[in-house]
């Protein structure tokens, strides 16, 4: 192991675009060294962790599946070799099958539940027990887990969707209620502006959706990565007494819904 990095580390799954790389950029910012992690696309994750080295810090990009549990504790002691510290982790990696209707259950199998289930409810458990004890050693630890208001209003991409940040939530509650010093929160994102959501459900039914959620919600907007990183940064950072909160961050859609 390395010595130990004056600067505070953070970890981010799925970082490579949208809120990962938003908020890997956000603690750059602030004097954070980074890694994060990606499936596929490490070419973006490396432009990701250029741009974090423009603020004076250290960052790395990891290839790394978080449904599989070896992918996990390699992250964890990467980083630790690294920079012998982890002081936050963020579990934004996650998947979904774009089944809109739910009513439609012809449209999903038992292998898309438990491949949801697997990257977005197993993969942020691997995590936290891979990053558990060296986030004891941090004077203030803390995991942010960025689940969905599809997992509190039963809405969104698809049912298996739905159903795994519901388990998301839950699982956070009990961290939070079980894990301490460490810190467990979620963020509860509703319809984040970016290229993910506008792939998975095609231009025409993505600017639908935008323009009648900016009109709709009480204050007449939907979310950008850079909003939903500052919730996640203040749930590191400044809410230092605060455990167990599911967020929603959504523009106020959830009050009419």
């Amino acid at each position: 192991m390395s010595n130990i990095s004056k600067n505070k580390v953070a970890i981010i799954t799925g970082g490579s675009r949208g809120v990962g790389a938003a908020t890997a950029n956000l603690l750059a910012s602030k004097g954070w060294n980074i890694t994060i992690t990606c499936t596929s696309s490490i070419k973006d994750a490396n432009v990701v962790v250029q741009d974090c080295e423009k603020y004076g810090v250290e960052a790395i990009a990891i290839s790394a599946d978080v449904s599989e549990d070896e992918s996990c504790v390699e992250t964890a002691n990467e980083t630790i070799k690294k920079w012998g510290r982890i002081d936050a982790l963020v579990n934004n990696a996650g998947t979904t099958k774009f089944v809109f209707n739910h009513a439609d259950l012809d449209g999903l199998d038992a292998e898309d539940f438990l491949h949801i289930y697997k990257v977005n409810v197993v993969g942020p458990f691997q995590m936290v027990r891979a990053c558990k004890e060296m986030l004891n050693k941090s004077e203030n630890p803390s995991v942010v887990n960025i689940s969905s208001i599809a997992g509190i209003k039963g809405i969104g991409s698809s049912l298996a969707y739905a159903s795994s940040k519901g388990a998301l939530n839950t699982m956070t509650k009990s961290m939070a209620r079980n894990l301490g010093p460490i810190r467990v929160n979620a963020i509860c994102p509703g319809f984040i502006q970016g290229e993910w959501l506008r792939k998975g459900m095609g231009d025409e039914l993505y600017n639908a959706a935008k323009e009648n959620l900016t009109s709709s919600t009480p204050l007449n907007l939907t979310v950008t990565p850079q909003q939903v990183a500052e919730g996640i940064y203040n749930f590191i950072e400044i809410s230092r007494v605060v455990t167990g909160e599911t967020m929603l961050m959504d523009g106020g859609h959830h009050l009419i819904i």
